[in-house]
């Protein structure tokens, strides 16, 4: 065998040794996420539910650097304005989201999914009934 080919040999054993070793590192861990996968950054706006009176219009802005910006507006309520700003996480698996505020009425977690959020419940589960499918947000163009 010549130099030249030794070489190439040799740098074809590291390849495959790194990417074999990359692949046992993630122990299964889906690289598909929400995080990875989505173009999740930008503004949310939809009606939720609200349990005493016509519903909350939100509007959330989510940012790459992990920031975000949340507003509550309640609906046919004068002083039923609730804007914080902060940071968020994702969670293990890079497919919800968890807002940094401390606000026992407002839920945290959310879902992306293409062009829309789903909001979670205050355990970070999905919402189930018949007004589950009220809880989504559509992203603004």
């Amino acid at each position: 065998m010549n130099r030249k080919t030794f070489i190439i040999f040799l740098l074809a054993a590291a390849v495959a040794i790194f990417g074999l070793s990359s692949c046992l590192s993630n122990k299964g861990t889906d690289i598909h996420n929400s995080r990875i996968s989505l173009d999740w950054d930008g503004v949310y706006t939809g009606t939720i539910p609200s349990a005493s009176g016509t519903g909350i219009n939100v509007r959330l802005r989510l940012n790459r650097d992990q920031s975000f910006e949340l507003n509550y507006i309640y609906i046919d309520r004068l002083d039923g304005q609730f804007k914080r700003t902060g940071t968020f996480n994702w969670d293990e698996a890079g497919n919800v989201i968890k807002l940094d505020i401390n606000n026992d009425d407002v839920s945290p977690y959310y879902k992306p999914i293409e062009g829309k959020l789903i909001q979670l419940d205050m355990k970070g589960k999905p919402i189930k009934g018949k007004l589950a499918d009220n809880y989504v947000l559509n992203k603004e163009q």
